[in-house]
This record gives C-alpha cells, sequence and structure tokens, in this order.
C-alpha cells in the first residue's frame, strides 16, 4: 500500500533499486546529491546533474522536462554514501524571469505543486510526496533517501531555497556550489531546444490526476507561454472540489455545514467511479524518524492521527502514534493496490473524498485575519486562520495546529525542568567532591544556592508554559464553536441545528486529547475520512479504569458499547444518506441496552446477528462483498456488480468477541480488518484482549491492525516527535442529553426521504 508522506515523515523502502518519478507543471531540473552520515557531500563528483547525469547507483535525466523518472540502485553507491537527496530546481538563473513578459519570476510559489512518488521496477508506488507551501523558493531538496540501522528510508523533506539553485548546492556543503549551479544551468540552456515529452502513462497510474496539465512541450514554446503559470497574485482555490472524473463545480449550496437540508431528487443521483483515498501516513517501529522540520509554520505544520504502535504486553501502554495534518492537494495519490485498475466512469463504487478533485477549484474566499495585536500582546485567535482551500480544511489545520504547538510548549517546559535538575545534581556533585566543603559552612552555601538556581530556573519555564498554554486556550475558546458537526462534541450547539450532509467530510472527531500540564486544554482528535483502519475499544481493564469508579467490569464493557455506538453515529450523520450502513454482530445478545438509539432510530442496515449462525451469516455476506468489491475494481467492471451488493461503506461492530467465533469467523475478521477498508468495509470491534487470549499470538495482527480507543481517559496514546503520553478521552454525549436520538431521528428521515 502507498504512504503519502507530509514533510518530515519517512518510510520504510522494502527494495534499493528505486525510481524516482517527479511531475510537475513545468519543465524543472531534477538532480541528486550523496552525502556521508553527517550530512556532508564530498564535492561535485557526488552531485547527479544534466551536465552529468550518471554516477554509481545513481542517474538523473539530462534536461529540464515536467516529468521526470530517476534511476536509483542504493546497493551500487559509492563507499560512504550514507544518503540521497533528490533536487529539483526551475531552469532559470536567479533573476531570470520565467516566461513571457506577463508572467511572474520563477518560483515554485506560482506553479502547481510538484509531485515525487518512489516507485519500484515494476511501477509499483511505494511512497509520494507532494511538496506545497512554497512560495519564492526556485530550488527544494525534494525527498532524502537515508540508512539508519542497516535499512534504508526515505524523509519528505520539501526544504526549498529561495537563493535558487546556488543557495541550495551550497547548502548541501559544496564550497562551489554556485560555480556548479552555473555550469547546470549552462548544460540545462544547450538543452531547452530538445523536446521533451512526458513519460508514458501507466494503468496503475491512470487515475491518479498527478500528472501535468499539459505534456511537457519545447522550452522554446515554455518560455514565451502566458497562461503556463498562476501569477502570483492569483487567488487561493476554493472550498470545494468535483469528484475526479467530473467537472469542478461551484461549492454546493447544500453543503455538510451550510444548515439547509437536503431535498430529495426527482431521480437517484448517478453514481461515481471508484477512486479509493491513499493512506495519509506509516509507523516509524522506532520512533526516532519522521521528526518533522522544526520551526515549521503554523498551518504548514506535519500533523495528523496515525498508525498506532502496539505496547498491549508492556501493562497496556500502546503508543499509538499521532502526526500530521492535510495539506491543500488537488491532487491526491492512491494505494497502488486501489489505482492499479480503476472503474470505469459512472460505476457505482467511490469512496474518494468529494472535496478532493482534479480540475483547478474557482478563487475561495479569503482566510480570517485576526485583528492587529496591541503593543506587548499577543494577537487576538480566529478560527480558520490556517491554510486551506476551505473553512474545513483550515479548521483541520487550525486544530493540529494546536495539537502540535501544545506539544512543543510542553516539551521545551520537561526539558527545560530536565536541564535544571541536571545542572543542580552537577553542581551538589562538585560541592561533595571537595571533603572540604562537605563540613564547613561553605558547602551548605553551596548546596542552597545550587538549590536556588534550579528553582529559578524552573520558575521561569513555567511562567513561559503559563503564557503559551493561556494563548492556546484562548485559541480554543474561539475554534471549539466554530467547528463543523464531524468536528465538534456532542455537546456543541451545532449539533442542534444538524442537517443531514449531502458530502462527507474531510475528517471525523473520535475524541479529546491533553496532557498533565494542561488538564483543562483539549484538543479534539480528528481523523481522516475514509477510513484506513479499524477501530478497537478496549473494554478490559486499563490503568485508569482501575483506579476509577468503575470496579465492576460490566460497567466498562457497557461504556465501551455505548462509546462505539457514539462514533457509529457520528459516522452515520456525517455521510449522505445512504451511503454508510452500520451492521451489528452481538452473539451473546449484551449491547442490546446502549444499541437502542440504533435500534429504534431504524439506521441499522439489519438487527444486530446473535448466536454462532448470526455471525457467520453477517461476516460471510461483508466477505463476499469484499471480493466481488476488489474484483470489479481490478478489472474496471463496477456496472457489473450484482444488485445485492451494497456499494456504501459499511461498518461492523463487533461486541463480546471472541463468543460465538469459530476458526472460520476469526479467519473472516482478519480478512475484513486487512482487506476491507480499502473497499469500504470497516471494522469496530469492542473486545477486551484478554478474552481472546485462547487465540494465542494469532491474533496478535488484528489488534496491530486497529487503532486502540479507550472507553475511560487513558494515556495511551503518544506523538511521533516528543513521545508525549497523551491522555485520550472519547467523545460522549452529555448525561441526560436527547442530541444522539435527535441526530439519528433526522438521519433516518433524510434517507426515507431520498428511498435510502
Amino acid at each position: 500500500m502507498t504512504a503519502e508522506l507530509v514533510r518530515g515523515q519517512n518510510h520504510v523502502l522494502p527494495q534499493t533499486r528505486l525510481e524516482i518519478r517527479v511531475s510537475a507543471g513545468r519543465p524543472v531540473v531534477a538532480g541528486a546529491t550523496l552525502s556521508d552520515e553527517h550530512g556532508k557531500v564530498r564535492g561535485a563528483d557526488w552531485v547527479a546533474h544534466p551536465a552529468s547525469p550518471g554516477m554509481p547507483g545513481l542517474e538523473v535525466s539530462k534536461q529540464a522536462a515536467a516529468d521526470h523518472r530517476l534511476a536509483v540502485d542504493l546497493g551500487a553507491l559509492p563507499p560512504g554514501a550514507e544518503r540521497v537527496s533528490i533536487l529539483l530546481a526551475l531552469p532559470f538563473a536567479d533573476g531570470a524571469p520565467a516566461a513571457g513578459a506577463g508572467e511572474d519570476p520563477a518560483r515554485f510559489g506560482a506553479l502547481a505543486a510538484p509531485f515525487v512518488a518512489v516507485t519500484g521496477l515494476d511501477g509499483s508506488e511505494i511512497a509520494s510526496y507532494t511538496i506545497t507551501d512554497l512560495d519564492a523558493e526556485s530550488a527544494v531538496v525534494a525527498l532524502e533517501l537515508y540508512r539508519r540501522q542497516g535499512a534504508w528510508k526515505v524523509r519528505a523533506v520539501g526544504q526549498g531555497y529561495a537563493g535558487g539553485l546556488a543557495a541550495m548546492l551550497t547548502d548541501q556543503g559544496l564550497s562551489d556550489g554556485p560555480s556548479l549551479a552555473t555550469e547546470i544551468l549552462d548544460a540545462v540552456a544547450r538543452g531547452m531546444a530538445r523536446s521533451v515529452a512526458a513519460p508514458p502513462q501507466r494503468t496503475t497510474e491512470a487515475d491518479r490526476l498527478r500528472h501535468s496539465a499539459q505534456a511537457a512541450q519545447p522550452a522554446a514554446q515554455e518560455a514565451h507561454s502566458a497562461a503556463a503559470a498562476p501569477s502570483a497574485n492569483s487567488a487561493r482555490p476554493a472550498a470545494t472540489f468535483a469528484p475526479e472524473g467530473h467537472v469542478a463545480q461551484p461549492p454546493s449550496p447544500t453543503s455538510a455545514d451550510d444548515g439547509t437540508a437536503p431535498q430529495p431528487p426527482a431521480t437517484a443521483p448517478s453514481p461515481e467511479a471508484p477512486a479509493p483515498l491513499a493512506p495519509e501516513s506509516q509507523d516509524d517501529p522506532h520512533g526516532q524518524d519522521g521528526l518533522p522540520s522544526q520551526g515549521a509554520p503554523r498551518g504548514q505544520g506535519d500533523r495528523h492521527i496515525s498508525h498506532d504502535q502496539d505496547r498491549h504486553d508492556q501493562d497496556r501502554h500502546d503508543q499509538d502514534r499521532l502526526g500530521q495534518p492535510h495539506h491543500p492537494d488537488p491532487q491526491p495519490d492512491r494505494p497502488e493496490s486501489q489505482s492499479a485498475a480503476p472503474a470505469s466512469t459512472g460505476g457505482p463504487v467511490d469512496y474518494t473524498h468529494p472535496a478532493r478533485r482534479a480540475a483547478a477549484p474557482p478563487a475561495a474566499a479569503a482566510a480570517p485575519v485576526a485583528q492587529p495585536a496591541q503593543p506587548g500582546q499577543p494577537a487576538q485567535p480566529v478560527a480558520g486562520d490556517a491554510t486551506g482551500w476551505s473553512m474545513e480544511e483550515r479548521l483541520y489545520n487550525q486544530v493540529w495546529g494546536m495539537f502540535e504547538d501544545l506539544a512543543r510548549t510542553v516539551a521545551a517546559f520537561r526539558s527545560a525542568v530536565d536541564f535544571a535538575e541536571s545542572r543542580m545534581e552537577q553542581e551538589l556533585d562538585q560541592v561533595l567532591t571537595d571533603p572540604r566543603s562537605r563540613i564547613s559552612g561553605q558547602g551548605d552555601a553551596a548546596r542552597a544556592a545550587a538549590r536556588a538556581k534550579q528553582a529559578k530556573l524552573v520558575e521561569q519555564a513555567r511562567e513561559v508554559l503559563d503564557r503559551d498554554l493561556a494563548q492556546l486556550a484562548a485559541e480554543a475558546e474561539v475554534v471549539e464553536p466554530a467547528l463543523p458537526p464531524s468536528f465538534a462534541s456532542w455537546d456543541n450547539p451545532v449539533w442542534h441545528a444538524y442537517r443531514v450532509p449531502m458530502e462527507p467530510p474531510m475528517a471525523l472527531r473520535l475524541g479529546d486529547l491533553r496532557l498533565p500540564e494542561s488538564a483543562e486544554l483539549r484538543i479534539p482528535m480528528l481523523i481522516r475520512l475514509p477510513l484506513e483502519r479499524g477501530l478497537w475499544i478496549d473494554s478490559g481493564r486499563t490503568a485508569s479504569s482501575a483506579t476509577g469508579s468503575f470496579a465492576d467490569g460490566d460497567d466498562l464493557r457497557r461504556l465501551a458499547v455505548d462509546t462505539a455506538v457514539a462514533h457509529a453515529a457520528r459516522l452515520l450523520a456525517v455521510y449522505p444518506p445512504g451511503d454508510f450502513a452500520v451492521h451489528v454482530i452481538d452473539p451473546a445478545g449484551a449491547a442490546a441496552g446502549p444499541l437502542t438509539p440504533l435500534r429504534d432510530a431504524g439506521v441499522l442496515a439489519e438487527p444486530p446477528a446473535a448466536g454462532a449462525a448470526g455471525v457467520s451469516e453477517v461476516l460471510a455476506r461483508l466477505t463476499r462483498r469484499v471480493d466481488l468489491v476488489q474484483m470489479a475494481v481490478r478489472a474496471r467492471a463496477t456496472d457489473s456488480l450484482p444488485p445485492d451488493v451494497d456499494t456504501a461503506e459499511q461498518l461492523l461492530i463487533v461486541n463480546d468477541f471472541p463468543h460465538g467465533f469459530d476458526d472460520r469467523a476469526v479467519t473472516q475478521l482478519r480478512y475484513l480488518a486487512d482487506e476491507g477498508p480499502a473497499v469500504g468495509v470497516h471494522l469496530m470491534m469492542v473486545a477486551d484482549r484478554e478474552d481472546a487470549a485462547e487465540y494465542g499470538p494469532v491474533l496478535d495482527p488484528l489488534w496491530r491492525s486497529l487503532l486502540r480507543l479507550t472507553p475511560v481517559p487513558d494515556d495511551h496514546l503518544a506523538d511521533p516527535w516528543v513521545g508525549h503520553a497523551w491522555t485520550y478521552e472519547p467523545s460522549l454525549t452529555p448525561p441526560g442529553s436527547q442530541v444522539l436520538g435527535d441526530v439519528l431521528a433526522r438521519v433516518a428521515d433524510a434517507r426515507r426521504a431520498w428511498g435510502r
């Protein structure tokens, strides 16, 4: 499965013979540098560029082109080469015009975001990266292939240079960077008269639409084209995107957040072609790589919810990984397994986020801007002031900007406290090493001075932390009321004005995150849609539940089912009518009470399955659906699916596992967890891992494939930068609230009105 990287993220490379594919909206220069373990380039002979395109283990293009294919053999690199940096630059000298008189000077900010992919020799895509947030830069380090503990990895870098190719080469450690840049640009200029055609399309990339809007043309024609790139004054693209394969349209007046009730269509809307969303991230099992770039500006940060790292055998202290947010990207990539054989246009399967489209959207309204702050005072926070093409995307990036800011300020505070403690211990050791000071008043004074310094340093760090927390708390007070239903907590007033949406959102709120230093400050935990992994609601005893009020395990299991019902209700509420179906397996009927809201509202696909026969029937039906949809997508024949196959996304809630499951049912469950998300079948387990201990390690892959959540606050999540143990709190309805029933009733009414 392809890993869609964001800036700072890394991914393990499964092989050493690779191809780097570059796609840009206009001709660019592609090159590469080799460096040692310290990041130093030993000389010009370790640079592959158009004037010298080949070296051992590396070959680049000989001239500028809109599309490049760079060959890399990591096993054939020169001795001492531990890193390979992929470089891109606009083929014009600093200050030279990029094109005709009406165009912007050469800078990446005026062009479509370059796209870089790492593929195997067979064309299977391993990782990809869209380089966003570039402005005045005319050269950029796109990717870095590096060796860590004997294994090769790829990291998304995205480091731009406004000084152009010369500044980039100089930063790579070359003292003769300017002269080498001149040599490269001269070689490019000599080859500009030759036409470089885009590489032929492959079926595995036919649906990506990541290639440039036009094939590369002769440079002489490109240099005089006045419409090849948007000008510097172009407005930010619009908020709404059409699905791939469809013409871009203005935003619909009945979107998820506009408060307008959908009206039943005269005829059923035409379903769209399948275009599954690519995964967002990939875990690093060591937790050391993939740190985001230091000092990344707000709105360009690298943060989102990612895969967890199972540590259940270490007192259930699972360290799930929190990561990067969504960057504006009109041309997303997809998993290789799904894009290899796209369905024909008009097919009934579509799991792509509808807010993405291939064509450039019309201009969007400008993001809110904070009022100028008073002298000496911080700026007043404004909801939606992050980057993004829609208010929803700006709020999403702002939320995870707050998450990263909180992680950084707490990390700085903890580091300052550790430094103060270490310094005090060193000074005390110095006092104790002198026998004369140990028994004299001088020693007592020295010890008192060391402790006073430590207390002062901690006090200063606490003041900075309190200041940052106050600013984040003020921002949270502004952002929380502005969140759409998919991002909002159940006690948010936005649910009282809920209307069934016409398209799914880009993310979903699963709960809140907080740190011990900021118990009152909670950051929404948002996860991208469609779900790319199942959920595991842990009904077992955790460290938090053991010390809480849940002395009875039955109470904890009931709360776990309540949590599952709340998540299922939110998923039903944020999808259009009939686009999401929920199935329940409850072999012993233990969840009959908590499932009442779903059952009474009539939003379940069928009554909860009970007994071994019910378990087998539901699993067999969903397994058949996964098989049929997979075959239809690969054969581009989604129109030929049997009429009894529901192409809506499916959620299977499994309670009281493994009761009622035989070996065959367990195998089918694992199959759904592994293969289901790619074709719209998602798993939500409500189980205690200890109850399934009799199966031994055979179920370990199942638990690791699911994102573990808890029905009570528990610090089992960790961010990938500094390893903070974040306390997760589930998103539940307030006691006595009727909001859940009201929302489900509106969902049911919309389904009946639409005949779904």
